[in-house]
């Protein structure tokens, strides 16, 4: 009936595995499958590799045909196909038993189902997206089920189990790292792709070819709305790869803003840099901003009023539009600078005395200054960094004293005393 017969393999595992002698009945069978199962049953924290197991054993000894066989040849003699060994859902298999409500409301099936990762993708935008809102239609390429095989990967649904990692999905691999030390990884297998699933070569589905789904181009229009934030994140529910028995993930866009070259955000203000002379901040000035809607704002100071180096002044309601209240904005705040001139000649400082409030120091007599010592200033451009290096010169100048003058530390310790 089968040809040659092949040669003997382990015929006691699945009996040791359910715990029962190979002269079990059939009802001694169910009572060992039925008490082991419920121990191990994942949604009750169990070992989901136990599991898997039981129900294999269970599946294999509670056929009397494929029974048969085991006893006579073994395991090996099922994976060749002579009682048909395709790969065994335990769920199912435990289903039938206690029913699909087991641990809690809904399908076992749909409990069981695992979620997907979701894809996430970068979002570069300008503030000017980000002020006015914009719409974004982007190309991507995502997994989808395979319409051909409904996600079966085989032309008949069937599938054994990996004989790589036996049905588990994972491999343990152990890397040895000193004399007496190693370490142990567990990684998906790369025969059955961490499925624990394999396909028959002539079986496989031509759509897919044995991977289940296809690759499909997808068009995601992403709508920014105004006011929204950097790493804000735009969700699609549902529409990352596809894969069996799985929930599928989102894909989340992640709103990277690009800098602009005049404007700054800070939460729902703004703020944009202006430079004045000193004559537009003792005289008066105005000038056009152009905002990130391309209004353009007229700028201007009060008759009379001096802006000092460094003063921001405020326009209300001319920030960010609020998120999800775009009639509402924030502040735009203007920091100005004023750049005064490197020298001025004689005759303007004349006029300019002649106009300007008085000196606040007196003016000195020729006996005065006399009695005092001349000086040179020189300029300073970055105050903050020459303290910096003053610093570190001292520094370096008392270690390289301390290391080059013997017995130091005795002299701090004759000190100390």
């Amino acid at each position: 009936m089968f040809g040659r017969a092949p040669k003997k393999s382990d015929n006691t595992k699945y009996y040791e595995i359910l715990g029962v002698p190979k002269s079990a009945s059939q009802d001694d069978l169910k009572k060992a499958y039925r008490k082991a199962a419920i121990k191990n049953h994942p949604d009750k924290g169990g070992d989901p590799e136990k599991f898997k197991e039981l129900a294999q054993a269970y599946e294999v000894l509670s056929d009397p045909e494929k029974r048969e066989i085991y006893d006579q040849y073994g395991e090996d003699a099922l994976k060749e196909g002579m009682g048909g060994g395709a790969h065994v859902d335990p769920f199912d298999i435990f289903s039938s038993f206690f029913g699909p409500s087991f641990g809690g409301g809904g399908s076992s099936r749909g409990r069981r189902q695992r979620r997907g990762e979701d894809v996430v993708h970068p979002l570069k935008v300008s503030l000017e997206d980000l002020y006015n809102g914009t719409s974004k239609k982007l190309s991507l390429s995502r997994s989808v089920i395979c319409s051909k095989c409904k996600g079966k990967g085989s032309k008949s649904g069937a599938s054994m189990r990996c004989p790589g990692c036996q049905g588990s999905g994972m491999k343990i691999t152990i890397r040895q790292l000193g004399p007496s030390m190693i370490q142990q990884m567990q990684t998906a297998c790369n025969e059955c792709k961490g499925t624990g699933e394999s396909i028959n070569e002539k079986d496989r589905c031509p759509g897919c070819k044995g991977e289940k789904v296809v690759q499909k181009k997808k068009v995601l229009e992403v709508h920014v709305e105004k006011g929204m934030q950097h790493n804000q994140k735009i969700t699609f529910p549902g529409e990352a790869d596809e894969a069996p028995d799985t929930v599928t993930g989102d894909i989340v866009f992640v709103l990277q803003q690009k800098d602009h070259s005049k404007f700054k955000r800070k939460g729902d203000d703004l703020f944009y840099e202006h430079t004045l002379s000193l004559t537009e901040a003792l005289c008066g000035f105005q000038f056009v901003l152009t905002h990130l809607d391309n209004r353009q704002l007229l700028i201007k100071s009060n008759p009379g009023e001096v802006v000092k180096p460094d003063q921001f002044k405020a326009i209300n309601d001319e920030g960010m539009p609020m998120y999800q209240r775009p009639f509402m904005k924030g502040k735009l705040y203007i920091h100005f600078t004023v750049e005064f001139p490197d020298s001025l000649a004689p005759e303007q400082c004349k006029a300019l005395e002649a106009v300007l409030p008085p000196k606040l120091t007196p003016k000195l007599t020729d006996m005065e200054i006399d009695e005092c010592e001349e000086t040179t200033m020189h300029d300073v451009n970055n105050i903050e960094e020459e303290m910096r290096r003053k610093q570190a010169h001292a520094a370096q100048e008392a270690y390289e004293e301390d290391d080059e003058m013997p017995g130091g530390a005795q002299r701090v310790q004759c000190a100390q005393q």
